[in-house]
């Protein structure tokens, strides 16, 4: 049977296993220091943790799950790593490089049962959750990648937005973001965490109510629910008018900015219509939310689906702007790999298929 992750605790959890196993709270801050100020990958590392607790957490957990599967890396300097997981399941995390520091997307399911008929993460149905151990290795992997580089970089932002639906993963997910903001280990602060969700409604207002600092993006696609609905099945059993009660919950609770993510399909969501009814939709939330416009990564599996041409893009995002709301679009990152999110593991599993 396979041990689990020590970095699937968080501190408060490490401190009380620790606790119930005899030992004192000073010996959970040096196994903590060691694990993310250190990072260490073994325990017989941490020099000044006596021998009998060292045997302890060798006997019930390992520092390192994830191996290297694959790893791609851009002109631009973005990594895609194809990490292979304890039981064989690949899933993917990327390292991207920006003016503002690096930042990491990270994977939170084998697969995805939400089924985004656009998405390549959703080609593979969701056949489990991953551990919080497994989500906060994800980042451990690429700050070890960074250190051997020797050139100081650290991980400084933090994107939920890799296969699955953190929402759908939401205990382990919470205890991820715990891991990540304790001010004793990583201490990446909350304003540079953000979860996305395709629009777990009553998950919104769960996390709402945690008081997390961290910040929220929605990838909403479409602004009616007759489209939205063709493009995101979630949208049968949660509409566009319940999901925007819980936003608004969240904005009334936190005072914080949502982020809308909007991915442009050819001919599908990208006409003045679509602009203008995503305008009547948030114009009441206008100035605590900005719309962030995805130019589209084509999947092979999903033909029907193309980019939207450069003048479809700055029409929608001109027509925005008119009307008073917030918007970007995306810039791109790591255009000469498998930039799509899943796209690296199914090509990964269609070879391994194939022999």
């Amino acid at each position: 049977m396979n041990k689990e992750s020590i970095y699937g605790l968080t501190f408060e959890q490490l401190t009380a296993w620790l606790s119930d196993h005899g030992h004192k709270k000073f010996r959970a801050s040096q196994v903590w220091e060691w694990l993310y100020r250190t990072r260490v990958t073994s325990f017989s590392e941490m020099t000044d943790v006596n021998k009998e607790c060292i045997k302890l957490l060798e006997e019930h957990f390992v520092i390192q799950t994830l191996t290297e599967h694959v790893k791609q890396e851009a002109a631009d300097g973005t990594i895609k790593f194809l990490f292979k997981l304890q039981d064989g399941n690949l899933i993917e995390t990327v390292m991207m490089r920006h003016k503002y520091g690096i930042s990491v997307c990270v994977t939170t399911q084998v697969g995805c049962n939400i089924g985004c008929s656009f998405c390549a993460s959703g080609l593979l149905a969701k056949s489990r959750d991953l551990s919080s151990g497994e989500i906060v290795e994800q980042i451990m992997n690429v700050q070890l990648h960074l250190d051997k580089l020797e050139q100081g970089d650290v991980v400084s932002h933090v994107v939920v937005m890799g296969i699955g639906e953190p929402f759908d993963n939401f205990e382990n997910m919470l205890d991820f973001l715990k891991v990540l903001m304790d001010h004793k280990g990583l201490a990446i602060a909350g304003r540079r965490i953000t979860v996305s969700t395709s629009g777990l409604a009553n998950k919104i207002y769960e996390f709402t109510d945690t008081q997390l600092q961290v910040n929220l993006a929605i990838s909403l696609h479409a602004p009616n629910n007759e489209l939205r609905t063709k493009i995101m099945k979630i949208n049968r059993g949660i509409p566009i008018e319940k999901l925007m009660k819980s936003l608004d919950y969240y904005l009334e609770k936190t005072n914080r900015r949502i982020t809308i993510e909007y991915i442009l399909l050819k001919d599908v969501n990208d006409h003045q219509e679509e602009a203008e009814q995503l305008a009547d939709l948030l114009d009441d939330k206008k100035h605590r939310l900005y719309v962030n416009l995805i130019p589209y990564n084509p999947v092979d599996e999903h033909s029907q689906y193309q980019r939207s041409e450069k003048e479809s893009v700055l029409s929608f995002y001109d027509t925005l702007k008119k009307r008073g709301i917030n918007c970007k679009i995306r810039q791109e990152h790591g255009t000469d790999i498998d930039a799509a999110c899943g796209q690296l593991r199914s090509k990964q599993i269609k070879k391994a298929e194939a022999k």
